[in-house]
């Protein structure tokens, strides 16, 4: 028989990783269990209880004793996962309330929750009072992303290939990841947001002290695994526990829905460079870390018409991903003195217009300048400003 296990919720900002608790979880298994490829599955990034990278992870499993992988999965809670549970630390960096950690994991028998559940936890707040039953279940809140990734409809996915510090290295911030060998992994056609462009820094570690040691992204399940290969074998790089490849929603824009197009009321440029779009729908925001998305923001002015995709954290606030300008309004000038190539200026109301230089006086006209938008199409943030969950436009 075949059925579904998913995990979430077992690491704090200061402690833990889900995906290192799923791989022990896994490696503890009856060899009796076939494990299929496991999935790592990122969530709704405003959730209200969510404790660090809001990634959730499931697997497939193939057993012909189902009571006896119950039995080992019960013992395995009891001793290693429930134990985790009240995990809670503080950031400096974070203005969000910290939670405490509440692990949950949950096991259907041979059928997978339908992919709707998944849907809404990835585009908004879902309470646990929604999720559906499984046949076993285990824990508290983390079985809201335990059972989405079981529910994720695979559509569009990416890989991802995560290796793990051995225990004597958690708790450091510090890596050792080989950046000569990272740039060769980056140079790969299927590997992707492996470095930053702009900085030509790593983006492949984390910065924390969880247990990861690095994640490498890519298109496709071999280059992902081959990828970290290659990067492991590295002298420079530190020694791993472990290196597992999952197949992600990340890179597949599922928390977006369609774009909105809306009319450019106010622009309001804050300390720091936020801009503050006033539409029809709402205070439309472009932070300063948006790069191009910023830029393009503060370049509009009150008539244009834009599109624009993002989150909503709350009704009538909408935080930029993607932003594009469909309709600019023209300036509107003073003609230039014929005789002079100089810009005529207002004589007053009703006045008519003269040539500061030459006196040359006309009739009170202006003349229409069209506007062009710094960027042809859509703009995004900068590959170390985007969410997980964020489809590059070049795709």
């Amino acid at each position: 028989m075949m059925g579904w296990l998913g995990l979430d919720d077992t690491d704090s900002l200061e402690a833990g990783c889900t995906t290192y608790s799923f791989h022990l979880l896994l490696e503890s298994l009856p060899r009796t269990v076939t494990i299929n490829t496991p999935r790592l599955v990122r969530l709704w990034p405003f959730a209200h209880q969510r404790t660090r990278g809001n990634a959730a992870v499931a697997v497939e499993l193939e057993t012909d004793d189902e009571p006896l992988l119950l039995e080992h999965l019960d013992q395995y809670w009891k001793q290693h996962l429930m134990p985790l549970k009240g995990s809670v630390s503080t950031s400096e960096h974070d203005e969000r309330k910290q939670y405490p950690a509440d692990p949950g994991m949950v096991w259907f028998s041979n059928a997978q929750v339908d992919s709707s559940f998944y849907v809404k936890a990835v585009q908004s707040e879902v309470r646990l009072t929604e999720v559906p039953s499984a046949d076993r279940s285990w824990g508290g809140q983390g079985r809201i992303g335990a059972t989405a990734a079981i529910a994720w409809h695979g559509k569009k996915n990416t890989w991802e290939a995560i290796a793990w510090r051995k225990p004597n290295r958690h708790g450091q911030n510090k890596r050792l990841v080989c950046q000569e060998t990272l740039a060769r992994v980056d140079d790969m056609p299927s590997t992707f947001l492996s470095r930053d462009p702009r900085k030509g820094t790593g983006m492949v570690a984390p910065r924390g002290p969880c247990p990861v040691l690095f994640g490498l992204r890519a298109r496709d399940e071999i280059a992902a695994r081959n990828a970290a290969e290659i990067l492991l074998s590295a002298e420079s790089t530190e020694s791993s526990v472990g290196l597992r490849t999952f197949s992600t929603n990340q890179a597949s824009d599922d928390h977006l829905g369609e774009p909105f197009q809306g009319t450019v009321a106010d622009v309001e440029v804050l300390n720091r460079g936020h801009c503050v779009l006033t539409t029809e729908h709402g205070k439309w925001l472009a932070f300063t870390e948006s790069g191009p998305v910023k830029k393009l923001a503060q370049w509009l002015k009150p008539g244009d018409v834009i599109l624009g995709n993002g989150l909503s954290p709350e009704f009538g606030i909408l935080h930029l991903e993607k932003l594009c300008v469909v309709s600019t309004v023209p300036e509107y000038q003073r003609p230039l003195c014929n005789d002079c190539n100089v810009r005529m200026k207002s004589m007053g109301s009703g006045q008519g217009c003269r040539c500061p230089k030459c006196k040359q006086r006309i009739d009170d006209v202006w003349i229409s300048i069209p506007r062009h938008p710094p960027f042809e199409s859509w703009v995004q943030p900068p590959a170390d400003a985007r969410r997980h969950l964020a489809r590059p436009l070049e795709w």
